[in-house]
């Protein structure tokens, strides 16, 4: 089943529970208290606030954390993207950097492996994507500091 961000910030009680490192909790309130956009981010706050937060060093390999590369596949059929899960200054969507404070980051923070995701594209409509493979994770290869 696809995770559905709803306005008013939570997930179905069918959605997977997000895990979400101490860190990259921090980091996403940081960036967040910057933000002038409040409706939207504050989804965003509430998807974080209520993830399942546990230490880099204890978090699944199979988790997308932040600066993890995901490999994300259409239901439609599509090519498979590669997306790297980034803040906003490194973000570069042409490139596959994608800002966690954009409808799909924010939708693929805390899944894991074989999870799906729903979210507002640039058109407005809707889009699902499956993570079908974590490419990179930065914990699972040692660098809890990123």
């Amino acid at each position: 089943m696809p995770f559905v961000l709803s306005s008013a910030g939570v997930a179905p009680p069918s959605a997977p529970l997000r895990v979400v490192t101490e860190l990259d909790r921090v980091r996403i309130h940081r960036w967040l208290r910057a933000q002038p956009q409040a409706g939207r981010t504050q989804a965003l706050a509430d998807l974080v606030d209520n993830a399942d937060e546990v230490s880099p060093r204890q978090v699944p390999a199979d988790v997308v954390t932040m600066y993890s590369q995901v490999l994300l596949s259409d239901p439609e059929g599509q090519p498979a993207r590669r997306i790297t899960l980034c803040y906003p200054p490194d973000a570069e969507p042409m490139a596959g950097f994608v800002s966690v404070l954009s409808p799909v980051g924010a939708a693929l923070l805390g899944l894991r492996v074989g999870d799906a995701a729903t979210w507002s594209g640039p058109d407005g409509r809707c889009e699902t994507g499956q993570v079908a493979a974590l490419l990179f994770q930065p914990e699972a290869s040692g660098d809890y500091t990123l």
